[in-house]
This record gives structure tokens, C-alpha cells and sequence, in this order.
């Protein structure tokens, strides 16, 4: 096991600590750092999707900000604006960065922002940099955002654009833990609040710095360290030509079967494949290995499909969801 597969899988073994039932959101949040992309994920409230992305921050070296989004949200607000200044009878206007400008950003609720604070947001997670004023303000190398949204609350909401949904690494799904998982989310909470109550007794030492006993964080350059060997991961021709007939099959699927002819109205971009690969890969070097296999593509292919096909309305009418059409994909496309 290389060093920097040691101190990622210590990243995962310290969010399992506060994250307890959603193995797969801890999962997709580390392919998401590892692959450079950004996820959408989406659950119903109280189900850690805040928690997960702040147990990520806190265990690496790396700033973290948190936009709830909102209807009166401006793009300014995400991205910073210019600000006056006067200083000396002299007057300049400075670039105040937004908090979009942090390594870990967490986008709350982004189907409740306008279209053009969505697009404020797209595009610095696209571009990788922001342009106010003329001046272009690049982001860090270590930037990633994780969207969330609510699948029952529509009222006052403002979906987001299938083209502006394909710009998303991953779409992950979040759902109820087991009951047994709830239990020790309810042991582990109950603990939280003691030790919190423990470190404000005078007794207790410094209560202004509950933090002294944790472990130090991990470093930036370990994400790096990691990025780098996943770029080395082997990908073999054969593979590659499955992920590549994957896709293909979202956009010919009355090549495949007539029950995906019925079901899928548009196929995925090739922003799908590049997903594909850079999460096959990831996916194989936090296995592990070096190099991909098909079971690898299979893991997270769901993910990556789920928000870039547009079922037609038969679909809808048979009750058919994304992921029961990306079922079908991968039990009608071959290994060649």
C-alpha cells in the first residue's frame, strides 16, 4: 500500500468516526476529491449530507465554507464582488472573494437559487475560476463543491437544466440507514453532546479549544500525492471500449433492447465517459489495484448516469426510475 493510500483510507476511517449508515456517501465524496469533480447529492433532510462534507473538511487541511442557497441569493454573493475603498484621499476598488473561494464548498439547497446564481456556480466549478470586473480570479488546485438538493420540497425551487446537471461528476443518492445504523447514530450524537458539556466545566482545562485531541489533519499534498498515481492507473483497451459502449448504448438504445428504446429520450454527453474513466480509476486505486476492471466501471456507473439520461414520459407512466434503466444498460452491453 502506497503512502498516500495509507493517509486517504485514515481520511475514510476518520469520517466513518461521525458518519454512521451512509458508507456510500463517504465513498463517493473521496472519489469526487480524488477524480477533481464535483457532486450533486441529493436526500431528504437530516440524513448527513452537511455532516459528511464537514467530517471531509475537518479531517483535511483544507478551508471549508457553506452557501445556503435561497431564492433572494445574488451571484455576487457566491462569487465576491468588487469593493470601493479610500485610504489616503485615494480611492481603489478591491476584489472581496466570495465563499465560493475555499477548498471544500458546500452549496446547500441549490435548487432554491435562480437560474443566475446557478450559473455563477456552474461555471466557477467548470472554469475552475471566476471574472469580475474583466479581472479573472483563478480558484485552488484543491477545489471541490458538493451540491445538495431536496427530493420532496418543490415549491419555490428552480430545478436545474439537464445540461447544467451533466456538469456534476456524480449524482449521489441518499437514503434512510438501517435501523441498527440509527441506533448507533443516536448512541454517537448522545456522546458528542457529553464530551461537548465534559469541555465546558472549568475543571476540564481550555474550553475555548475542544480541538486539542484530535489528530492532526491530513495534508493537501496527500490528495495530490493520490491524484497522481490514480493518472497512472492502467486502463486497457478492452475497458475502455466497455465504458465507451456504456455511453453509446444511452444514446442507441433500440440497438440494445425495445424496452430502452421506450424508456430513454436522450442519451448521456461524453462528459459521461470522461466521468467514467476518472472514477473507474479512482475506484480501482482506493481498491487497491492498478489497474481497472469491469466491476470497477459497474460500482459507480449509476452515479455517474443517473443525472444525464432523460427518461421519456412512458417511462415515468411504467414507474421506471434512472437507475432501474442503468440496470438494464449494464445487463444488455458485453465485455468485448
Amino acid at each position: 500500500m502506497s503512502n498516500a493510500l495509507s493517509r486517504i483510507k485514515d481520511l475514510k476511517a476518520r469520517m466513518q468516526q461521525s458518519i454512521i449508515g451512509q458508507e456510500g456517501v463517504i465513498d463517493r465524496l473521496i472519489i469526487g476529491l480524488l477524480a477533481n469533480g464535483n457532486l450533486l447529492v441529493e436526500g431528504l433532510p437530516g440524513l448527513a449530507k452537511t455532516r459528511a462534507i464537514k467530517a471531509m473538511a475537518k479531517n483535511l487541511e483544507a478551508d471549508f465554507s457553506r452557501i445556503q442557497f435561497t431564492p433572494d441569493l445574488l451571484p455576487s454573493d457566491v462569487t465576491g464582488t468588487e469593493v470601493y475603498h479610500q485610504a489616503g484621499g485615494e480611492g481603489t476598488f478591491r476584489f472581496e472573494q466570495g465563499p465560493i473561494f475555499s477548498n471544500i464548498v458546500l452549496a446547500d439547497e441549490i435548487n432554491r437559487a435562480p437560474a443566475k446564481v446557478q450559473a455563477a456556480l456552474l461555471e466557477a466549478m467548470e472554469e475552475r475560476q471566476v471574472t469580475v470586473s474583466g479581472t479573472t480570479h483563478k480558484m485552488e488546485p484543491l477545489f471541490m463543491v458538493m451540491a445538495t438538493q431536496n427530493p420532496v420540497e418543490q415549491e419555490g425551487t428552480y430545478p436545474l437544466p439537464e445540461a447544467q446537471m451533466d456538469r456534476f461528476l456524480m449524482h449521489v443518492l441518499i437514503t434512510y440507514p438501517p435501523v441498527e445504523d440509527e441506533v448507533k447514530v443516536i448512541e454517537l450524537v448522545r456522546g458528542e453532546e457529553k464530551a461537548a458539556l465534559e469541555r465546558t466545566k472549568p475543571e476540564s482545562g481550555d474550553a475555548s479549544d475542544p480541538e486539542t485531541s484530535q489528530p492532526d489533519p491530513i495534508s493537501k499534498t496527500a490528495v495530490f500525492e493520490a491524484r497522481a498515481e490514480i493518472a497512472g492507473i492502467h486502463v486497457s483497451d478492452a475497458i475502455a471500449r466497455y465504458m465507451a459502449d456504456l455511453v453509446q448504448a444511452t444514446r442507441t438504445p433500440g440497438a440494445y433492447t425495445e424496452d430502452l428504446e421506450r424508456w430513454i429520450e436522450i442519451g448521456a454527453s461524453p462528459r459521461a465517459s470522461i466521468a467514467l474513466d476518472k472514477c473507474g480509476r479512482t475506484h480501482a486505486w482506493l481498491s487497491g489495484r492498478d489497474y481497472v476492471d469491469p466491476l470497477d466501471v459497474q460500482a459507480i456507473v449509476h452515479d455517474v448516469f443517473r443525472h444525464r439520461l432523460t427518461l421519456s414520459f412512458e417511462a415515468e407512466g411504467d414507474g421506471r426510475t434512472p437507475d432501474q434503466v442503468v440496470d438494464e444498460i449494464v445487463r444488455n452491453v458485453a465485455l468485448t
